[in-house]
């Protein structure tokens, strides 16, 4: 009965064909691969295509929904904030851990045998964000460099470089191209499930507090109908436990905008904290 409430509720206004944008947390390719249980299910429940779409980096995924080359995207909850103010996404849902929390947690990685086991063993070392619009990757850990520790990276360390990805960060520590990066433990299991590291390969130098779960969006310019269609179709999602599975989340939940307040709280401290070096 839902299911049928959703497939034709004011359709008929709807795009014949819905992109959904995703960053690149591990590699366009990859994560389009582990979106697609998502898209098929999206496509069965609201009756249109749907194509999965990723970039070379974050501020790609926002471009595209700014010049409307997608209607749907998987940010991260900093890109989020970007994205809404310069591409009209709304945020409709999060995703959940695997044990249900609405978040998740920025880390600070070393390799185990690196014999760098503090942030204050870590200095002096090359260390590695990922992307400008990451959270874990960049926003996070900045604030705690800046805001915390009150150094500046590029003079804390004896290098400071973008990866482009968290699984780029991940494989550059565990290969030693990379001694020290900020990634989450989201992406860090992620890659541990597949096999690619272990845990045993690294040591964790610090762990941040919550940070909201990643947001599911749409663009602001669609019809409501289709936007609680889609956050509908992501609630039925909860039940199919190999889709999850696949995609390595615990299940969507409702969310707004002002649940990444917090967010844009550290980009304000962060623009605030620059204004005063």
């Amino acid at each position: 009965m839902f299911a049928a409430t959703l497939l034709h509720a004011g359709q008929e206004a709807w795009p014949k064909k819905l992109r959904i944008g995703l960053i690149p947390t591990e590699g366009g390719a990859d994560i389009i691969e582990r979106f697609k249980p998502l898209i098929d299910h999206l496509e069965k429940v609201l009756g249109v295509e749907v194509e999965g779409k990723s970039a070379s980096d974050y501020a790609g995924i926002i471009t595209a929904m700014s010049h409307k080359h997608i209607e749907l995207a998987y940010f991260g909850p900093k890109s989020y904030t970007d994205a809404a103010n310069k591409a009209n996404a709304q945020a409709v849902a999060l995703e959940m851990g695997t044990e249900g929390e609405k978040g998740y947690y920025g880390v600070i990685i070393s390799r185990k045998d690196s014999g760098i086991r503090t942030l204050e063993q870590a200095r002096g070392h090359v260390f590695a964000f990922n992307d400008p619009n990451s959270t874990s990757g960049y926003l996070v850990p900045m604030v705690l460099f800046k805001r915390d520790l009150k150094v500046e990276p590029e003079k804390y360390f004896s290098h400071v470089k973008w990866s482009g990805s968290h699984g780029a960060s991940i494989l550059g520590v565990k290969h030693g191209t990379i001694e020290v990066a900020s990634t989450n433990d989201i992406d860090l299991r992620r890659m541990a499930e597949k096999g690619t590291v272990s845990f045993d390969d690294f040591n964790i130098l610090w762990t941040s507090e919550l940070i909201p779960g990643s947001p599911m969006c749409v663009r602001g310019d669609l019809p409501d109908s289709l936007k609680a269609a889609f956050c509908g179709a992501l609630m039925m999602f909860n039940s199919d436990k190999m889709g999850l599975q696949k995609l390595q989340i615990g299940g969507y939940a409702p969310c707004d905008d002002s649940t990444y307040d917090v967010i844009r709280y550290m980009k304000k401290l962060k623009a605030e904290m620059k204004k005063a070096e």
